[in-house]
């Protein structure tokens, strides 16, 4: 027939394999051990104790998993039907085997609930350690605002710990519920307004850390994340003493960037100490030493900071800060004043 075609078997067979191929490869992509948001690979004692109990009951579930798959395929080969072959006799029942099956499964339960009554008692004590940090939480629609009463710093989504070191976070939800989580220190824990909520653990590997809010939380709550600085214990210490210092005094561009902040709307919702007091948003006061922008969705930098400060919407939407008709030379500005509080 004229202008019609006909695809070969061949040809429907590789592009069936290349699809396979493509399907594979993209599954294969989603399955990394140590993802940045893997609950796989710990790095804590609470993210120990949990993944130690996942893996108990995972080997336990896959022993079960191959015993039954195994007496399954041998009742399947031992009485399959064959030609010519008598009906076999009918068994009423077998009281050994309803016993073993009702035993069974509950010496399964006895062993996995013996260590997850361990792992419970241990990470929901509500009993506060000696000597340990405790860090104030509080998730707002939608970012995080940390605070270390005993150190007089407060930042915000972006949370620095000293490997080693016993860590309380005491959860407070000033507005709806969200959840804290950060998959390779454990936790998942929710901001409850009105509750108070604990987390104790001690992390162990310096290295940076992704968190998610973990409970919808409204229109944004996908881009509420969080990053977790695990540092030496030095290296906490001096960014203590940094985080302490007052804001630094700009000159040049940045100068002009301050008297813009001092004489807008900014200093009704931000901190910056010696500068503002307001409370509605995150406090800036050492903005430029975060590594991220609107709660970890994107890179501090120059070009990212300029966008936000004149229309934040419309890069994270639902964000409660408005949009500003600043100039180019202003939003500039601005944003060299707030790279240069470190």
């Amino acid at each position: 027939m004229v202008g019609s075609s006909v695809v070969s078997p061949s040809s429907s067979r590789r592009q069936r394999l290349r699809t396979s191929l493509i399907a594979s490869t993209l599954l294969a992509g989603g399955c990394a051990w140590d993802g940045p948001m893997s609950t796989l690979v710990a790095r804590s004692d609470m993210a120990h104790d949990v993944l130690s109990l996942y893996g108990l009951i995972t080997w336990i579930a896959a022993g079960i998993g191959v015993l039954v798959f195994a007496v399954l395929g041998y009742v399947l080969l031992r009485f399959r039907d064959r030609p010519g072959a008598p009906l076999p006799p009918q068994t009423p029942g077998r009281p050994w085997l309803e016993i073993a099956w009702t035993i069974g499964p509950a010496l399964v339960l006895l062993i996995i609930a013996v260590p997850t009554l361990q792992v419970i008692f241990r990470t929901q004590s509500l009993a506060k350690p000696r000597d340990a940090l405790e860090v104030v939480v509080r998730g707002y629609q939608w970012w995080w605002e940390f605070s270390y009463p005993a150190l007089g710093v407060v930042t915000a989504n972006e949370l620095h710990l000293p490997a080693g070191r016993r860590v309380v976070f005491e959860l407070e939800g000033p507005d709806v519920i969200h959840s804290f989580w950060v998959p390779k220190l454990g936790g998942k824990r929710d901001v409850v307004p009105g509750r108070g909520n604990r987390i104790t653990m001690t992390p162990d590997t310096p290295n940076e850390f992704w968190g998610q809010c973990a409970e919808f939380c409204g229109t944004s709550h996908a881009n509420m994340g969080l990053r977790v600085v695990v540092d030496s214990a030095a290296d906490f210490d001096r960014w203590i003493a940094a985080q302490r210092a007052p804001a630094s005094e700009p000159d040049g561009e940045a100068a002009a960037g301050k008297a813009i902040f001092a004489g807008h709307a900014c200093v009704g919702c931000h901190t910056v100490r010696g500068v503002s007091g307001g409370r509605l948003g995150p406090d800036l006061t050492h903005f430029g030493t975060r590594r991220t922008l609107a709660a970890g969705l994107f890179p501090n930098t120059a070009e990212r900071v300029t966008a936000w400060v004149r229309d934040a919407p419309a890069l994270k939407p639902g964000v409660k800060m408005p949009p500003f008709a600043f100039t180019d030379d202003q939003a500039r500005a601005l944003a060299a004043y707030l790279a240069s509080l470190k």
